[in-house]
C-alpha cells in the first residue's frame, strides 16, 4: 500500500511520539505523545489487500480511542484537582489513569482487545505492536504511585500468559 518513503515517515513518527511521551513534563504532554504514537502505527498495520489487517487496524484504532478518551478525562480531573486544593480523590485518579494505561498496553485484566488483533497483524507488524507499542505506556505506568492494582495486573499476566 505504501511505498518505503511513506513507511519511513510513519516509523519516525511513531518514534517521535514515544521521546514525546517518555520526556514530556505534563500529562496532557505525554497523551499527545501517545495519540502521535498510536496515529503513525496505524497506516503501517492497514494493508488494502488483507481484511483480517484491514480489521485489526480497525480495532486497534477504536480500542486506543476509547483509552484516550479515558485517559484524557483522568487528566482533566488531574488538573481539577490541583485547582480546588485536593477535593478530589486523588488515588480514583490514579486508578483511572493506570486502568487505561493498562488497556493502551494490553495489559490484564484488560488484554481482552490483544489476541483478536494479534491475528490480523503481518510478523512485524505483530512484533511492532508488542514491543515498540508497549513503551510510552509502561513508563508512564511507573510514573503512577498506586503499585497494589499495578501487583495485581502483574499476576494476572503471569497467570493468563501461562495458561
Amino acid at each position: 500500500m505504501f511505498n518505503n518513503s511513506s513507511k519511513i515517515l510513519f516509523m519516525t513518527m511513531m518514534i517521535m511520539g514515544t521521546f514525546i511521551t517518555v520526556t514530556s513534563n505534563s500529562w496532557l504532554s505525554a497523551w499527545m505523545g501517545l495519540e502521535i504514537n498510536l496515529l503513525s502505527f496505524i497506516p503501517l498495520m492497514s494493508d488494502n489487500n488483507n481484511f483480517k489487517s484491514t480489521e485489526a487496524s480497525l480495532k486497534y484504532f477504536l480500542t486506543q480511542a476509547l483509552a484516550s478518551t479515558v485517559l484524557l478525562f483522568a487528566v482533566l480531573l488531574l488538573m481539577l484537582k490541583n485547582n480546588l486544593n485536593n477535593e478530589i480523590n486523588e488515588s480514583f485518579t490514579s486508578l483511572i489513569l493506570l486502568s487505561t494505561l493498562l488497556l493502551k498496553s494490553g495489559a490484564a485484566p484488560f488484554h481482552f482487545w490483544f489476541p483478536n488483533l494479534m491475528e490480523g497483524l503481518t510478523w512485524m507488524n505483530a512484533l511492532l505492536l508488542m514491543t515498540w507499542q508497549k513503551i510510552a505506556p509502561l513508563m508512564l505506568i511507573s510514573y503512577i504511585n498506586f503499585k497494589n492494582l499495578l501487583l495485581i495486573s502483574v499476576i494476572l499476566s503471569v497467570i493468563v500468559g501461562a495458561i
